[in-house]
């Protein structure tokens, strides 16, 4: 098994030549890592929908249009169906794993309700869906040079522009991506 750092609370930042069209030019927040997997939430994936139609959805009234015009995010594959709201400061909401760093991730209609009704964390990011991988897969993956990896900066997760958010989290790294080789080579 390759042995890796636990990356709870760390980008992984896709590899020019990661190919895959779940995460190709992905900044991925990693929320939990450890001996039985990851899990993480894509932040730079907006979808077709804004958050207001989730609201719809929900029955949720808003009248704030800052709050129905927001971004949804696809979140990652993995349950493309359910909601997680990423968010800082963790509050006190039914279910929210709640990282070191200031930050959560809550899955519970509240928090939902608190944002609509301008009651809700202070900074956040709704997706539908989540990024997952099984035991050692992700630490294969990056043996296998898919991706970069370093620890989250809450000024790209939350105030960058979506677009710039790939190329500003390895930035922060030290790392020009459009420097880097598009092919894979073996010596």
């Amino acid at each position: 098994m390759i042995e890796t750092a636990n990356l709870t609370g760390h980008f992984l930042i896709a590899m020019p030549t990661l190919a895959d069209d779940n995460f190709s030019h992905t900044v991925t927040y990693i929320c939990q890592h450890d001996q039985e997997g990851a899990l993480g939430v894509v932040i730079n994936r907006p979808a077709e929908v804004r958050f207001g139609e989730l609201l719809d959805h929900l029955t949720i009234h808003c009248d704030d249009d800052s709050v129905t015009e927001a971004a949804l995010y696809h979140g990652g594959p993995v349950q493309p169906e359910r909601g997680f709201v990423l968010h800082s400061p963790p509050g006190e909401w039914s279910a929210s794993l709640v990282m070191e760093n200031g930050l959560a991730l809550t899955t519970s209609r509240d928090i939902i309700e608190a944002i609509a009704h301008g009651h809700g964390p202070q900074q956040w990011l709704a997706a539908l869906g989540y990024a997952g991988w099984g035991p050692g897969q992700l630490e294969q993956e990056m043996a296998e040079n898919a991706w970069l990896s370093g620890p989250a900066d809450i000024g790209v997760l939350f105030d960058s522009a979506v677009e710039r958010r790939w190329p500003e989290a390895a930035a922060r790294l030290g790392i020009d991506l459009s420097r880097l080789a598009t092919v894979v080579g073996h010596a």
